[in-house]
């Protein structure tokens, strides 16, 4: 009798398995068939139209490594590329703020409820809209000129904002630190907040200060969400778009990103394969700093996190 129900079992438990392993595939070939369809498909037929001379309408053959000699060759398309460290440096500026805004924040002090909600609204408007709040801003004799007369300084001594190239690109990077200053903020906020009391307490009791806390303690301890937020900050000042399009009028006056640069050549100059190399070489740049930034935080970083991990397991024998 044994016997006889034991293949019985055996059969179905192996039926059971061949529906589970139908049940996943069924659901995800749509998935995979969308996600090669729209992403991995015009990614390869971007990587072959990037070493041919085209546009939309016409071939003229394969070119080869041309198109990409072009883009090192010419000053504008490498002097687009070195636009992208002014959007770093806001970055930087950007976390540096966002950091500290998190840390005063996690302290417990009144109304950060209130705060926390100011500093992020920034990042729920529109970034089309935030770029004419900003042109408004910026325009000669409006509102910033306005506020800097108040204080004595006379209109003829201040800047054309968004014609003078001395300061028209710190302008721009501005108005991205505006914009995602609260959003890191709110990352490092729930970062902070998943790091161990108790750490604070024995630290305390050791007599370190708040510095030596946020030293030894919370930049360790974030130290996840800070490369995640330091990645896409980089990233996004490579691929910098809005602030350059429509605050610096489609990048007039010396303010064109590279981005720009390859939405002027595909849809200006309709040169589709020239466009295609230039948005090859975005992407390794941005493949370059995201190992660069792995690389640093895995190795210089790695102290850190040393020190991070002696101070919890103080905390644990302590508690």
């Amino acid at each position: 009798m044994s016997s006889a129900a034991a293949p019985s079992l055996r059969q179905r438990k192996k039926k059971r398995d061949w529906q589970k392993i139908l049940l996943i595939v069924t659901f995800s070939v749509v998935p995979l068939l969308l996600l090669f369809l729209f992403t991995y498909y015009p990614f390869i037929k971007m990587i072959r139209f990037s070493f041919f001379d085209m546009s939309y309408t016409k071939n003229r053959g394969f070119v080869g490594l041309k198109n990409y000699a072009k883009i090192f060759s010419k000053d504008e398309y490498v002097g687009a590329m070195l636009l992208s460290l002014y959007y770093m440096a806001g970055a930087v500026v950007q976390l540096s703020l966002a950091l500290f805004f998190a840390t005063l924040l996690s302290s417990g002090m009144r109304g950060n409820g209130l705060f926390k909600g100011i500093l992020f609204f920034p990042f729920l408007v529109n970034g089309i809209a935030i770029g004419y709040i900003f042109k408004f801003f910026y325009t000669r004799g409006f509102v910033l000129d306005t506020v800097l007369q108040s204080i004595g300084i006379p209109l003829e001594a201040l800047p054309y904002w968004l014609r003078d190239q001395s300061v028209n690109n710190w302008s721009l990077v501005f108005t991205s630190v505006w914009k995602y200053c609260g959003q890191n903020m709110v990352l490092f906020i729930g970062a902070i907040a998943s790091i161990d009391p108790t750490l604070y307490e024995a630290a305390t009791i050791d007599g370190a200060n708040k510095w030596q806390q946020f030293k030894a303690i919370i930049l360790p301890g974030i130290k996840t969400v800070f490369m995640l937020n330091l990645i896409l900050s980089i990233t996004g000042s490579l691929s910098a778009f809005e602030p350059a399009y429509v605050v610096g009028s489609m990048g007039a006056n010396g303010t064109a990103t590279f981005f720009i640069k390859i939405h002027q050549m595909a849809h200006v100059n309709n040169k589709v394969g020239m466009a295609c190399a230039m948005a090859m070489v975005l992407m390794f740049l941005i493949l370059i700093f995201t190992v660069a930034q792995r690389l640093f935080f895995r190795y210089v970083m790695k102290d850190s996190e040393n020190t991070f991990n002696g101070k919890a397991n103080k905390a644990k024998a302590l508690w």
